[in-house]
């Protein structure tokens, strides 16, 4: 595999004007390691705004050192035409070792592939995944360009690669840093395929989405194109839904806007959409803007428990949040990425379709008949398959923040 970029570095600095002390991201192979006494260039601006995942400064210069050409190989060139565009060997360039294997992949073969609209839903769907199956599957993560652009940014990242719990990373687009580099989301997949042999690819942005009060007007939107580019490879998408019942804002209580306006507007071709067990009144609401959205005719709907997801972070020790809220504040997004990661198991055990009995709900799967590597489905099963041993293969490029 090649990769490689050096993650980031988080700084205490003290800032001549306005004065005071903040914290400081550098990103190592941007920039250069930066130490006690240096002086730095920083970008204030997240800060100035008062954002939240990307409430940092960023180092964007050494003074003495501006100047850096960045070795290495590689033609392709990410971050094109910024001050700080990177080339990077990707996958589709002869010269990568995997490019062989990519170039003569025509399609997923199956695959099945959850697609998000949160990087939040990452760790419950992947402890989803490994809560129901057994041996616990291969798994690759696609980051898409979506929201932040490096992969070293999150901490999730490097702590499921750290864990084992993600067998490679893939950046597309202009998104940088992945075990494995792509142009976009299509080469992304078929790496994961036919390279990484995943079981299941999980594919979502970095942290950071950006929204507005507009019908359109969001990044997440990309949820409903990566249905659609599934299918057209011959994969079995599976969409994550961002449910919330503590959001304080109208249009992302009960299922976001935005999953409604992505699969319901965005999306032109069919997928299995995880709909997770919750409260009586709580379900009664979301099963209604789902077919007021057209949804329910649209795609289809196969609920899932996640509790089992939520066990197994716990059993781990992940602490996973979303908006600044973690599970007991918000407990149905986290149940809705862990429905996607059970949904998404029962397919890949079931290796043929969907297994949707006449309600619409899932059925049993057979225990690993037919499944690829024989991977087999634990219905509701927790736990056994979630803790993997210590030391596995971590991530290149991923630095604990």
């Amino acid at each position: 595999m090649t990769g490689g970029w050096p993650g980031v570095s988080l700084l205490r600095v003290e800032i001549e004007d306005p004065p005071g002390h903040g914290r400081a991201m550098n990103y190592d192979g941007l920039t250069g390691a930066v130490g006690p006494g240096d002086r730095v260039l920083l970008n204030t601006t997240a800060v100035s705004l008062g954002l939240g995942s990307g409430g940092y400064h960023f180092v964007l210069a050494v003074p003495g050192r501006e100047r850096r050409d960045l070795t290495g190989p590689g033609h392709i060139m990410k971050l094109r035409y910024t001050p700080l565009q990177i080339r990077c060997l990707a996958v589709e360039e002869e010269a990568h070792p995997a490019h062989a294997q990519v170039a003569a992949a025509r399609d997923l073969g199956g695959m099945v592939v959850i697609a998000g609209c949160l990087h939040s839903q990452l760790a419950p769907t992947v402890a989803g995944l490994r809560a129901a199956m057994s041996p616990p599957p291969r798994v690759a993560y696609v980051m898409t360009d979506g929201g932040a652009l490096p992969l070293a940014f999150s901490r999730t990242v490097a702590e499921l690669a750290e864990r084992g719990w993600l067998n490679a990373t893939i950046t597309s687009g202009h998104a940088f840093g992945g075990d494995y580099e792509t142009v976009n989301l299509y080469t992304a997949l078929l790496c994961a395929a036919a390279v990484v042999r995943a079981h299941v690819a999980v594919v979502a942005m970095g942290p950071g989405v950006v929204g507005t009060g507009s019908t359109y007007g969001f990044t997440a939107i990309e949820q409903g194109e990566i249905v659609d580019r599934v299918n057209l490879l011959g994969g079995r998408p599976v969409a994550a839904l961002r449910i919330s019942f503590a959001d304080s804002r109208s249009r992302h209580r009960g299922v976001s806007h935005h999953c409604l306006t992505a699969l319901g507007k965005v999306a032109r071709t069919r997928g299995v959409i995880a709909v997770p067990r919750l409260p009586r009144g709580q379900a009664a609401l979301v099963r209604r803007q789902l077919e007021e959205a057209g949804l329910a005719g649209r795609h289809t709907l196969a609920g899932a428990a996640g509790e089992a997801a939520l066990a197994c972070l716990e059993q781990e020790g992940l602490e996973v949040a979303t908006m600044g809220r973690d599970a007991g504040q918000d407990p149905a997004f986290f149940l809705a990425a862990g429905a996607a990661g059970a949904v998404a198991a029962r397919l890949v055990a079931q290796a043929g379709g969907e297994v949707v009995d006449r309600n619409g709900l899932p059925g049993e799967a057979p225990h690993g008949e037919g499944a690829r590597d024989h991977v087999g489905f634990r219905p509701e099963s927790f736990p056994g398959s979630c803790r993997a041993p210590r030391g596995g293969r971590p991530g290149a490029g991923h630095q604990r923040r």
